[in-house]
C-alpha cells in the first residue's frame, strides 16, 4: 500500500497512531510533531519526499543538523523521531525498507544530572511553608514540596494528579507515568499530613466555588486555565521563587532537580536500584544507574573538600 503523497499527512498519521495505539504522551508528541517538521522542510529544500528518502540523504540530514550546531542530544533525537516514523511506515507497508535503522546516532552527551543536598532540600521545604500570597496558597505550595520530594515524581505526573488518588489518607500514591502506565509510590508522613492539610483547604475552595455554579474540579492542584490544573510552566516558576527564599541557587533547581535528588537520597541511604527504578517509572534501569554516577561524584567531591592529604595538608602525626 502507497504512503501519503503529502509529507504533513505522512507526519499527522504517524503521530495519530502514537497517540491511539501506544497512548504517547502529549510532550512526546509535540517533540515528535517539532522534530519531523523540521525534517520536512529540510526535504521540501531538497525536493525529496518522505516515500523516497534514502539512508544517504538522512545521514545529508544529520551533518546539515551538525553544521547548525545542534547537540548531540537533539541530533539523537532527530533520528530517532526518523526512526519511529519509518518504523510506522514500514508496518503500514508505505515503505518496504526502514531506510533509518542502520544509522548510528551521534550519541549523547554524558552529563550527570543536577541534584540537591539535604539541606537545600529541606531550605526549599521551609520556603514552601512560608511563601505565598495567602495561607491557601502555602498549603498548596507545602503539599507540591513534600509530594515532589516524598516520591520523585515528574512535575508532569505532579501536577495532573486527580483529587481521586489523595482520598482517604492515602499510605500509597497512584502515579500515571509515561505511556499510561501505572505505578504506587509510598508517601512519608510528611507528605502525608501535607496532602490531608491540602486537600481540606482545596475542598473548601471547591465547595465556595460550587456555591457560585462553577463545576468542581477533578484534579489535585486546580486551576482556572485551559488544562484545569496547575501548569508545568507555573511550578517551574514557582520553585524558583522558592528556591530564592529558601537562599538556594535558583540556578540549581528546576522540578527534575527534585526527582534526581529523591533517588540520590535514596541511593546514598542504602535503597536498591531495582526499587528506585521501580519508584522513577523507568523502563530500563540502564537509566536509573545513572545516579550511582552522581553519588560516586558527590562521595568524590566531599574526599578533596575535607580529607586533610587532598586538601595539601599534612596529616597529624601518630603518637607512639
Amino acid at each position: 500500500m502507497a504512503g501519503p503523497d503529502d509529507g504533513v499527512q505522512w507526519i499527522s498519521i504517524f503521530l495519530e497512531a502514537q497517540a491511539a495505539e501506544l497512548g504517547a504522551a502529549t510532550n512526546t508528541l509535540l517533540a515528535y510533531g517539532r522534530d519531523l517538521k523540521d525534517v520536512l522542510a529540510w526535504l521540501q529544500r531538497g525536493k525529496h519526499t518522505f516515500d523516497a528518502l534514502t539512508r544517504e540523504q538522512i545521514e545529508e540530514y544529520l551533518i546539515h543538523c551538525d553544521a547548525q550546531g545542534l547537540s548531540k542530544s537533539t541530533r539523537a533525537r532527530r533520528l530517532s523521531a526518523i526512526r519511529q516514523l519509518y518504523r510506522f511506515a514500514f508496518e503500514e507497508g508505505w515503505r518496504a525498507d526502514n531506510p533509518a535503522i542502520q544509522i548510528r546516532g551521534p550519541g549523547r552527551d554524558k552529563r550527570l544530572p543536577k541534584t540537591l543536598d539535604v539541606a537545600e532540600v529541606d531550605r526549599l521545604l521551609a520556603a514552601a511553608r512560608e511563601t505565598g500570597r495567602s495561607p491557601s496558597d502555602r498549603l498548596r505550595n507545602t503539599c507540591l514540596m513534600e509530594l515532589l520530594y516524598a516520591t520523585g515524581m515528574r512535575v508532569s505526573e505532579l501536577v495532573a494528579l486527580p483529587v481521586s488518588a489523595a482520598r482517604g489518607d492515602p499510605r500509597m500514591l497512584l502515579i500515571l507515568g509515561k505511556g499510561g502506565k501505572e505505578r504506587m509510590v509510598p508517601l512519608s508522613p510528611p507528605a502525608r499530613a501535607a496532602l490531608t492539610t491540602w486537600l481540606g483547604a482545596r475542598d473548601g475552595a471547591e465547595e465556595k466555588a460550587a456555591a457560585k455554579g462553577v463545576l468542581p474540579s477533578r484534579f489535585l492542584f486546580p486551576s482556572r486555565g485551559k488544562s484545569g490544573h496547575l501548569t508545568r510552566h507555573r511550578f517551574y516558576l514557582l520553585i524558583k521563587e522558592l528556591a530564592a527564599a529558601g537562599g538556594v541557587t535558583p540556578a540549581k533547581v528546576t522540578p527534575h532537580t527534585l526527582r534526581h535528588a529523591f533517588a540520590t537520597h535514596l541511593l546514598a541511604n542504602g535503597a536498591d536500584l531495582r526499587s528506585i527504578q521501580t519508584l522513577l517509572g523507568h523502563a530500563d534501569v540502564a537509566t536509573t544507574e545513572i545516579y550511582t554516577h552522581v553519588l560516586d561524584e558527590r562521595l568524590t567531591e566531599l574526599v578533596m573538600e575535607h580529607h586533610p592529604l587532598a586538601r595539601g595538608r599534612k596529616a597529624p602525626k601518630s603518637e607512639t
